[in-house]
């Protein structure tokens, strides 16, 4: 046994919906400019309880853990909202640069310039453990070793 132990844990979520961490943004923004990428932000940021927050803490309260959401803390929210998207994005900049780049520039100033220049990898597909195993996988297919048979 270990001997530490925590008891909350600390999770990124909203990062990505408040500042174009999807490749969808950057695809919204190619199509419709900064008017269409704003409306994108709007519709992530609205749906995320819905969407992400109850699975999520759910998972993590599986494992005995009570989950934190920085980024969705209210004064966070408020700030990055009073700001226009382009103080807080930049999606002419190429991939794992200009998506969330008010936390990529503050990462640098806090002297971690290797973490701000990592491209984003999700998690639950980006470890791509699936593949160690089926290198065809894919994170949108149902595990067939999960599944039970009648």
């Amino acid at each position: 046994m270990c001997g530490i132990c925590c008891s909350v844990i600390l999770t990124g979520i909203g990062a990505d919906e408040q500042l174009a961490g999807y490749s969808r943004h950057r695809a919204r923004f190619q199509s419709l400019g900064l008017e269409g990428l704003n409306e994108e932000i709007a519709m992530e940021l609205g749906r995320i309880s819905s969407r992400n927050l109850g699975r999520d803490d759910r998972v993590i309260g599986d494992h005995g853990k009570e989950a934190r959401f920085p980024f969705l803390d209210e004064n966070v929210v408020s700030f990055l909202n009073s700001l226009p998207v382009w103080e807080k994005v930049d999606l002419t900049l190429p991939r794992g640069v200009g998506e969330k780049l008010i936390l990529r520039l503050a990462a640098m100033e806090l002297g971690l310039p290797a973490s701000a220049l990592l491209p984003k990898r999700a998690i639950q597909f980006g470890s791509r453990i699936a593949k160690l195993e089926k290198s065809n996988e894919k994170a949108s297919d149902k595990c067939g070793r999960l599944q039970i048979l009648p």
